[in-house]
């Protein structure tokens, strides 16, 4: 037997976790935030105190993925956290900027028990059995199944099925999923998107701001985007370092985006916008380059695209609603026919979906017949 509590990201977007009791452990996957959220919903809802939580598991460096780290240490958090090498040297950054200030300069991540592994890796705590795979949404990214109790629960994070970049691997059959349905009944597809974001920036001869996340979507435009590129500066070190192991990405892709990388134009904060398009990161205006760059753009009427997702109260979100951004998504999640393969994949087990709200879940539930659509954060299943 297996209890899932659902401690954050269900019915909602943001602060993603789950926690996993056998009866005997308790294993929770991922530590997130809820950006623009007030503090009583920012951080999880933990089922338990904090030190009775045997192990912490990261999926990947986003801050509704990890931005809660400092927070859980605070809570009296002390058992190992498992993550991969690209997780962690991108974890620092993200919590600099998105944990809550007092918890990150008294619980700082340093005093985590941090053990690292490799995507593929089989881990184990007391009597649960937790296997890894790439995800296809960040270089290190990883989804987790987790089997004791006679079942198996696959926890998918944040994955992309189709990336050109990074690989997924196969997910097992198992009996329950929590699946990542941030992109709702949306059955556009990559190429599409793609096509269109192409068409946008080509349209802006004289340059335009692109917000980006640091990790994974970067690289996608990059890949993606002809011509003339600048980045901010400091993403130039970071974009190297995801790059630097090719077995993180899929065939060819490091080459072709290292050189790609060594022909950009660099952009240093408080200079000039450039006469081309600029990635800066964060992708929601937040925090980093991007804060600055965007609001430079405003300013001035200079073209800024928004890509991703753009949490209620965030720079990106007041300036898209305003009319000084556009926006254009451009898949780093999967679509509704991509999660129906996966389910399908893993022997139509129940499902579950995290972030996302209850309309979506309506809206995916004709395609997806097993998924719960009322369940939400505070609550628990038992498989």
């Amino acid at each position: 037997m297996q209890r899932l509590h659902l401690q954050g990201g269900f019915g909602e977007k943001g602060r993603t976790s789950v926690l996993v009791d056998d009866g005997e452990s308790r294993v929770m996957l991922d530590a997130g935030i809820k950006v623009g959220a007030p503090p009583e919903d920012y951080h999880p809802q933990l089922a338990f105190p904090a030190n009775e939580i045997d192990a912490l598991f990261i999926t990947h460096a986003h801050e509704d993925h990890i931005g809660a780290l400092c927070w859980l240490i605070g809570k009296g958090f002390d058992g190992p956290v498992f993550m991969t090498p690209t997780t962690r040297s991108e974890m620092d950054a993200t919590l600099e900027k998105y944990a809550n200030t007092l918890d990150l300069a008294a619980h700082p991540a340093s005093k985590a028990a941090i053990e690292l592994f490799q995507p593929g890796d089989e881990l184990s705590v007391s009597g649960q059995k937790i296997t890894t795979g790439h995800t296809g949404h960040v270089a290190g990214g990883v989804w987790f199944a987790v089997q004791s109790g006679g079942k198996r629960t696959v926890y998918c994070g944040d994955v992309v099925p189709e990336s050109a970049v990074f690989p997924m691997s196969q997910m097992p059959e198992c009996d329950m999923m929590l699946l990542d349905c941030s992109y709702g009944d949306d059955r556009t597809t990559s190429s599409e998107r793609a096509e269109r974001i192409i068409e946008w920036v080509a349209a802006r001869p004289d340059g335009s701001v692109l917000p980006t996340p640091l990790s994974g979507r970067s690289l996608e435009l990059l890949t993606i985007l002809p011509g003339r590129l600048a980045i901010a500066d400091l993403m130039y070190e970071p974009l190297k370092a995801q790059i630097s192991d090719p077995e993180l990405l899929r065939p060819g892709a490091a080459e072709r985006i290292a050189v790609r990388i060594d022909s950009v134009l660099r952009w240093s904060p408080g200079s000039a916008l450039p006469d081309c398009p600029l990635l800066v990161h964060d992708g929601m205006g937040s925090a980093g380059p991007a804060a600055l760059a965007m609001e430079m753009a405003e300013k001035i009427g200079h073209p800024v695209l928004l890509s991703g997702h753009l949490p209620e109260g965030s720079p990106g979100h007041r300036m898209y609603r305003e009319g000084s951004a556009d926006w254009l998504r451009l898949p780093t999640h999967p679509t509704l026919p991509q999660n129906k393969l996966l389910w399908e994949s893993a022997g139509r087990p129940r499902l579950i979906g995290h972030s996302c709200d209850a309309r979506a879940l309506d809206a995916m539930h004709s395609t997806l017949p097993a998924l719960n659509t009322t369940a939400a954060t505070g609550g628990s299943t038992e498989i």
